[in-house]
């Protein structure tokens, strides 16, 4: 039924039912029980699917929009990139007891150490009025006998297209916690057999968090970049909650001098 259009005939049957529904419901209390009955079972199937139309309308319809790509990004941009855990929905939105090495969606991976798994993740929708990606993610961590937890992100080939020392890469997070913890963010850059890695922790004392990475002071080789992946590592998860409201990388060059 995609691009469908509800037609004038659909309307006026629409209306006319309305009507006749109406009818039924203010007559309710003096009708007879055998036409109760059979009103009863008619007004049962039509709940079931004005409910599943309901239920897919507001998920649907509810801001910021499925597929919505709108992020804030720092003046002379010119590549970014909102994963797609926070863009669109999952076939398969949360997961219990969740395994060591764990895909959740396209191009982002859940990793732990945990001999017992006590993690349970799950895909949320973002309905704040703050909210500008559709989706956020949920991690609920209980007992933690690990000594990592971290959430890797590999970055679209676009990302190593071009880039340069010359180049800034931006993170940008949108995040609540339950309790502190400390988040960690690890840039990693596949340039020939080396991997440059570039390590910040986030600032956790807003809702709102960046950091950047200058890969003027890193070791790249720009000629031979292969690929572009981040780890957000978490310290200290037991018994917390941590929703990522949103999580989008972009680069810029750095204002020449």
């Amino acid at each position: 039924m995609a691009r469908r259009r509800i037609s004038l005939i659909e309307n006026l049957l629409f209306s006319r039912s309305l009507k006749r529904w109406a009818r039924y419901g203010e007559a309710a209390a003096e009708t007879d029980v055998a036409t109760l009955s059979r009103l009863n079972q008619w007004a049962r199937s039509l709940r079931r699917n004005l409910d599943r139309v309901i239920h897919e309308a507001e998920f649907r319809l509810a801001l910021p929009l499925i597929g919505s790509n709108a992020m804030r990004k720092p003046l002379g941009t010119d590549w970014s990139w909102r994963p797609e855990l926070w863009k669109g929905p999952l076939p398969l939105p949360g997961m219990a007891s969740v395994p060591a090495r764990a895909p959740i969606g396209e191009g982002t991976t859940i990793f732990h150490d945990c001999r017992r798994s006590e993690l349970t993740v799950r895909q949320i929708r973002n309905t704040r009025a703050a909210d500008i990606a559709p989706f956020g993610f949920r991690m609920d961590v209980f007992r933690f006998d690990g000594s990592f937890l971290s959430l890797v992100l590999d970055l679209p080939e676009e990302a190593a297209r071009g880039l340069k020392l010359r180049h800034m890469i931006r993170l940008d997070v949108v995040v609540e916690m339950e309790k502190p913890l400390e988040i960690f963010a690890r840039l990693n850059i596949k340039h020939g057999p080396n991997v440059e890695q570039i390590v910040r922790e986030l600032p956790l004392a807003e809702e709102e968090v960046m950091v950047e990475f200058d890969l003027a002071y890193s070791k790249m080789n720009e000629k031979r970049v292969e690929k572009l992946w981040v780890d957000l590592i978490f310290e200290g998860p037991e018994m917390n909650q941590v929703i990522l409201r949103d999580v989008t990388l972009s680069r810029r060059p750095r204002a020449e001098l």
